[in-house]
């Protein structure tokens, strides 16, 4: 039997032995979701700051609550590399007040690719991946290093199409450093620097067609050119005679190399002393027109996606 009590002025309330909890609002389940929810990790950011010998010091942003131990370490690990050699592990010590600090000597080699930039705070989780602070790239800008180093090491910080930080990396020696390109109605003249060596007697450039396909025996075409030299500078100009003898050959690229002398190994020519890493979308160059025996072509200079310098054929209306 159910009781009921009546008060004035209020309707009949009905007095059970058994009670079903009343389900909470949905705003009530909002206001829950934030306490409920874990706290996202806290965001790891590294300003760079590059030395002119090649060197990349690491600032990060240390927030109190993220613990850090003896051996944390600023992780890089070399992009689709899976070797001993492909990640190097910088100690990561306090510097300063919410800051730690890791740096990268110029003495540590870094194989030539894109290396991914990782923070290992040494609290046992793995390691995780850094976003890009503020870069100060300035000592790269025209950096000149000496013309008698035997091997010339290259890092530029820059951010992944994700956002997080990374570093692209190039160790050469010797290097031949594009400088000035200028395309002309004569041809097109490049100048530069070589580094690692000395041209001497029968230095040239060579415009080699790049084949991916082809015998073991089979040699590449090449075009040639004398080195006009002065000192570590080179200058060289691929006149219409020049490119017309190239061909086409199916639109394939053409790269340019340097052979210091006439028995030396040649050289990639590529631009690498400065604070851009990827100068394909950055450096643009004329088209030069050029008659050929199949017909009139277009010619231009670019940087390919390791800028290194090659030339691509077009058709005029391309």
């Amino acid at each position: 039997m159910t009781a009921s009590t009546t008060t004035p002025g209020n309707p009949t309330t009905q007095m059970s032995s058994t009670t079903t909890p009343t389900p909470p609002t949905k705003e009530a389940a909002i206001d829950q979701e934030p306490q409920a929810a874990a706290a996202a990790p806290v965001e790891l950011r590294a300003d760079c700051i590059a030395d002119s010998a090649g060197g990349l010091t690491f600032d990060l942003n240390a927030p109190e609550s993220a613990p850090t131990s003896w051996n944390a370490a600023l992780v890089l690990r070399l992009r689709g590399g899976d070797g001993a050699d492909d990640e190097v592990r910088l100690p990561l010590g306090p510097n300063g007040s919410g800051r730690l600090r890791a740096v990268l000597p110029s003495t540590v080699a870094l194989a030539e690719g894109r290396w991914n930039a990782y923070a290992d705070l040494g609290d046992g989780s793995d390691p995780r991946r850094l976003l890009p602070g503020i870069n100060d790239l300035r000592s790269l800008v025209d950096r000149r290093p000496l013309a008698g180093i035997g091997r010339l090491g290259v890092r530029i910080p820059y951010a992944t199409k994700f956002g997080n930080l990374a570093l692209r990396s190039w160790l050469r020696g010797p290097h031949a450093e594009a400088g000035d390109i200028r395309v002309t109605p004569e041809g097109i003249t490049v100048s530069g620097r070589l580094y690692g060596a000395s041209p001497a007697a029968g230095a040239q450039a060579e415009a080699r067609a790049r084949r991916t396909t082809r015998a073991v025996d089979d040699a590449p075409p090449a075009v040639t050119v004398p080195l006009d030299i002065e000192g570590p500078d080179f200058t060289f100009t691929l006149t219409h005679e020049e490119l017309a003898g190239t061909g086409r050959d199916g639109g394939e690229p053409w790269d340019l190399w340097l052979r210091p002398a006439e028995d030396a190994h040649p050289v990639r020519i590529a631009r690498l002393l400065d604070d851009v890493p990827d100068k394909k979308q950055i450096f643009r160059y004329p088209a030069l027109p050029l008659p050929t025996a199949a017909g009139p072509v277009r010619v231009k200079p670019y940087y390919t996606l390791d800028n290194d310098l090659a030339l691509r054929f077009t058709d005029p209306e391309d």
